[in-house]
């Protein structure tokens, strides 16, 4: 089969095929990639750009490498000039957070395709060119991330993104090898490729068109879940969002902000409840946040019964910062109101993650009885 044919036709969810086989480029063909620019965001990261970023360049296979400074205080700048001189460096006025920090960033940027990478991340031989073939291959596609895989232990998933995102019906992220804190080891169980509901900011090619169309990340975000609410709105807009195993990553993660820190508790809970309200189709809105609130709280009462007394009152300021913006986020979804959809979308499960994993001990992605 010619790769042109394996993409060709639109793929309903339900039929995807569980062995789908991809076609992998020969990434030796130098300046193969070069329409793409690889933008990393950088805050005070000057450790993590010294380790990572000469790899960076090392596989970039002709792509341009940006770094977008959010006015650090370290010595990131810097180090860029003098150890790098070869990478393209955006001064930004302020530390506009990841969001809008790539909104300032990439308007400056009129490559084809982008690449939004975080500055912890080790990329691989050959990782760029099968993403961006997929989106040579198929104009449908908008965004598509590799396999990210823990660089603490590559033999495990790393907990942002994994083999792709999913989403159940309350808008509750997971993915093929995360659910919640538990990480599947990679046995080559995800070696495919395939739609998914979101692809991972730590590494995520898209298309510039689609970016522009989109207008960008959602600015309130600041950062946390920014990723899932621009693939949603792809989605509602007709376009696809994609994870190809044919490429490997591998992300140290917490990088910003660590998994437990009540900071990233009050991000992830205040605009995962945004999120839904945003994007949700308009005859699944009102159920849908009323069942995320009480969970919400149970979550909430669960730091607490375990006495992690500032992530309670994480969720807390996150529900009430919700509400205190609910005119802004009222406005963000009229916006968005001509795409609200409740058709099917990729990458969906019907069922309750919270439901599945707690109540039921379902620790697989397998477990979960999707493909």
């Amino acid at each position: 089969m010619r790769n042109e044919e394996l993409f060709a036709e639109p793929m309903n969810p339900k039929d995807e095929k569980e062995n789908f086989s991809f076609f992998i480029p020969d990434s030796s063909f130098e300046g193969a990639c070069a329409d793409v620019a690889i933008v990393i965001l950088n805050w005070n990261g000057a450790g993590f750009l010294r380790r990572f970023l000469p790899g960076v360049l090392t596989h970039a296979d002709g792509a341009r490498v940006l770094v977008a400074d959010n006015a650090s205080t370290d010595d990131s700048v810097e180090l860029l000039a003098r150890d790098f001189p070869t990478v393209e460096l955006l001064l930004l006025d302020r530390n506009w957070g990841f969001c809008e920090g790539y909104n300032q960033a990439l308007a400056q940027v009129d490559s084809p395709y982008f690449v939004l990478l975080n500055s912890d991340v080790e990329v691989t031989l050959g990782w760029l060119r099968p993403l961006r073939d997929l989106l040579e291959i198929n104009p449908r596609i908008a965004a598509v991330q590799p396999k990210i895989l823990a660089h603490a232990d590559p033999t495990l998933f790393e907990y942002a993104g994994a083999g792709g995102g999913y989403l159940d019906k309350l808008a509750y992220p997971f993915c093929r090898g995360r659910l919640f804190d538990t990480l599947e080891k990679d046995l080559g169980q995800y070696n495919d490729a395939r739609p998914v509901a979101w692809a991972s900011g730590a590494c995520l090619l898209l298309r510039r068109s689609a970016w522009l169309e989109m207008g960008g990340l959602e600015p309130a975000f600041f950062a946390h879940m920014e990723e899932i609410d621009f693939c949603w709105r792809l989605q509602n807009a007709g376009h696809e969002v994609w994870y190809h195993g044919g490429s490997v990553v591998q992300h140290v993660g917490g990088g910003t902000l660590p998994k437990t820190n009540p900071r990233k508790t009050y991000l992830n809970f205040r605009n995962g409840l945004a999120l839904l309200y945003k994007n949700a189709a308009p005859g699944e809105l009102y159920s849908s946040i009323f069942q995320r609130l009480v969970l919400d709280g149970v979550a909430g009462l669960r730091f607490l019964a375990g006495g992690q007394l500032r992530n309670f009152w994480a969720v807390l300021r996150a529900h009430f910062s919700f509400y205190g913006k609910l005119g802004y986020w009222q406005q963000r979804r009229q916006a968005a109101r001509p795409h609200l959809r409740a058709t099917e979308r990729a990458g969906v499960y019907a069922g309750s993650i919270v439901w599945a994993y707690f109540a039921k001990s379902k620790r697989k992605f397998s477990e979960l009885g999707l493909k």
